[in-house]
């Protein structure tokens, strides 16, 4: 036992430089919002300086609903995808749905061999913390198409730079991905793709809910996408087929070569591909423009929605979501209404601050304990849930002490038997009863989201009516299924915080 206690003190002193937060409330004062008036194309372009921006018809936008829609998606497009699987996700699971899913991979890998005119190649990227947890991981389930299909398979596994030295050796397998993680959740096939915040797991087929939003036959989306994966499984170990590891040729290794060197390295092929894209989709949007007043031709689809891709890569030196997050939360307006999600509500300092000084509406969702992912673990992991009720009361108490009540709002989600891991947000302006925006994807707007892991998500910024229905319906959904909460809810019983939890979530949440 004393030797656990040292261990974990010799953890906490190589954990302290992380632990500081260092988010910083944007310099500049709030510009005057736009009105609608002047169209959603100048109210939010202004995220085209950041990043690629991607001209779409709306009409090839889906939101799926449930689990078993994204699981049956994913199954089917992988059975008919005849150039491309391209799949980022934290894990795979070792459970009967995850192997059907391998199965399917695997199908189709053989039909592309059969056809000679078929060219099919399946890249896998991964956490290498998460995806080697275990005896039976993501590395075991994955081994026997890398054995089988060497030539179109490739399986990487993305490890943080932060994770090294002292502390990889004394952080417990675990708790060792709370130091960073890939985060990524990108389901492609062909030229469609699926952006979630779900991963690879049978709870996620089944009872844990999130969001799913399809993009269909939108090949610059996805040719986009295919290459950010691209880049950061060739910065990631790359899986062999006898189980070993290592980094692909001319790549720094990412714990064991110099920190700043791999960071450099990873940034500069990143970013690479999101300049470039931007560049290339900022010339496409000034020939459309000047062609805008070319009429369509019949049975052309209008390009009446704009998708977005944010990424954050902190450790990376890559702030892109944080920067357009921080900017969209500033500017919202008293026009504007914003409806946000998290499975795991802990918003960073900055983000806090910037919803509780802007003068939009807020409606926040957040999980209720018992739908927490957290519920009922074993050991600390099991106090976590608690620490979240803390972190909401602490939040509400803000909330009320200045008076923000009629303006802030938040909610819990209730489901039996299911968790909640629905992250992003709708953004509705005054007088329209549908979103013309919503962020979906990886983030949780949390410190871990901003500062340890790897995310993405997309901003879709529409004018098509269907598709803000569409959207809407989501957004009701999941807010139907939950209660208001008031200074009641955390005198319940099963609001109770041990003193202990109170003590050490300041120390914590950045972790989680």
């Amino acid at each position: 036992m004393m030797v656990g206690r040292g261990v974990e003190r010799s953890s906490l002193l190589l954990l302290a430089p992380l632990l500081a937060e260092t988010d910083t409330t944007p310099a500049s004062s709030r510009p005057p919002g736009s009105t609608g008036a002047a169209g959603l194309h100048s109210r939010f372009h202004w995220i085209a300086e950041h990043v690629p921006a991607f001209r779409v018809p709306g009409g090839r936008i889906h939101i799926l609903h449930s689990p078993d829609e994204f699981y049956q998606a994913m199954k089917a497009r992988i059975k008919t995808a005849k150039r491309r699987v391209v799949m980022a996700s934290l894990y795979l699971g070792t459970g009967p749905l995850e192997q059907d899913l391998v199965n399917c991979m695997e199908e189709a890998l053989e039909r592309s061999q059969e056809d000679t005119a078929a060219n099919l190649k399946v890249s896998i990227l991964l956490d290498y913390t998460r995806g080697s947890r275990g005896k039976n991981n993501s590395r075991t389930m994955l081994l026997p198409l890398l054995q089988r299909f060497p030539e179109q398979m490739r399986v990487c596994l993305y490890h943080t730079p932060d994770l090294r030295g002292l502390l990889r050796l004394l952080v417990p397998e675990r708790f060792n991905e709370t130091i960073g993680v890939q985060h990524i959740k990108v389901y492609l096939f062909d030229d469609s793709l699926i952006i979630s915040g779900a991963n690879l797991s049978d709870s996620y087929f089944t009872n844990r809910q999130d969001r799913y939003v399809l993009l269909e036959g939108c090949r610059e989306v996805a040719d986009f996408f295919a290459e950010l994966v691209r880049a950061v499984s060739d910065v990631s170990l790359q899986l062999e087929s006898d189980d070993s590891v290592h980094t692909k040729e001319g790549m720094v290794h990412p714990y064991k070569g110099n920190r700043t060197d791999f960071s450099t390295s990873a940034q500069k092929q990143i970013m690479e591909v999101i300049n470039t894209a931007r560049v290339q989709q900022n010339l496409q949007d000034l020939e459309h423009s000047q062609d805008s007043d070319l009429e369509l031709e019949s049975g052309e689809e209008r390009s009446d929605t704009w998708v977005f891709p944010l990424v954050q890569m902190k450790p990376l030196g890559i702030r892109l979501d944080e920067e357009v997050t921080q900017r969209l939360l500033w500017e919202a307006g008293g026009d504007s209404t914003v409806y946000l999600t998290s499975g795991y509500f802990n918003l960073t300092r900055t983000y806090m601050r910037l919803v509780l000084g802007a003068a939009a509406d807020y409606r926040i969702l957040m999980a209720s304990p018992e739908v927490n992912g957290f519920f009922g673990a074993k050991g600390v992991a099991g106090a976590i849930p608690e620490a979240y009720i803390h972190i909401a009361g602490q939040f509400y108490r803000q909330v009320c002490d200045l008076g923000q009540q009629s303006r802030i709002h938040l909610q819990e989600y209730h489901r039996p038997d299911w968790t909640f891991h629905a992250k992003g947000l709708w953004y509705y302006l005054q007088g329209n009863s549908r979103p013309c925006l919503t962020l979906i994807g990886s983030p949780n707007f949390g410190y871990r989201s901003v500062h340890r892991d790897i995310e993405a998500q997309i901003a879709i910024v529409t004018e098509n009516e269907e598709l803000q229905a569409n959207l809407q319906q989501e957004q009701e959904m999941l807010y139907k299924r939950s209660t208001e909460v008031s200074s009641s809810t955390f005198k319940q019983p099963d609001r109770h915080v041990k003193l202990w939890v109170k003590l050490v979530t300041p120390f914590i949440k950045n972790f989680f």
